[in-house]
């Protein structure tokens, strides 16, 4: 399944998803589901590798919160379309959480979503082989933003401030 970045760009898989902690691969980015990290967090803690969690839409961001500075990764899942719960864990992570590593969306995601995705503090996608160009191109397709959002761009309104006020 390819997997693009947030500026559009396919980016090779490094993260390897296991279901049994006693499996990590040894020295590579290993991504757990939250049962599991759950079960394994005291054995992981000294791991010499990349570590991400991956949370259904169900399960809070806040069970991971006081781990958030040992992760490098937060996988949200979207079983449809249509729910968007993940949208709001993602923002949780970035704006309460002060969460900085890869947050990733799986699932039902829809390409016409991505521009929100991105607003709401993801920053790549695993999409199907027939969607990928048509991903890398949504991603591009809003430059301008008019509110503040998780992902950091300054605001259209801002802007013109700014270089009202230097002028």
């Amino acid at each position: 399944m390819p997997l693009i970045r947030s500026d559009g760009q396919r980016i090779a898989e490094a993260w390897t998803e296991v279901d049994d902690p006693d499996s990590l691969p040894d020295g590579q980015p290993t991504v757990l589901p939250l049962e599991l990290w759950e079960q394994a967090r005291a054995r992981l803690t000294g791991r010499n590798a990349a570590l991400g969690v991956r949370l259904r839409n169900d399960q809070p961001v806040e069970r991971i919160a006081d781990d958030l500075h040992r992760l490098d990764a937060v996988v949200l899942e979207f079983p449809a379309f249509k729910d968007g719960r993940a949208y709001s864990q993602a923002r949780v992570l970035r704006e309460r959480y002060g969460f900085r590593g890869e947050i990733r969306a799986t699932g039902d995601v829809l390409q016409d979503q991505a521009i929100f995705l991105v607003r709401c503090g993801f920053d790549a996608f695993e999409v199907d082989d027939k969607t990928a160009e048509a991903w890398a191109a949504a991603l591009q397709r809003i430059s301008v933003v008019y509110q503040p959002a998780a992902d950091g761009s300054v605001p259209a309104p801002w802007r013109r401030h700014r270089r009202q006020a230097a002028e």
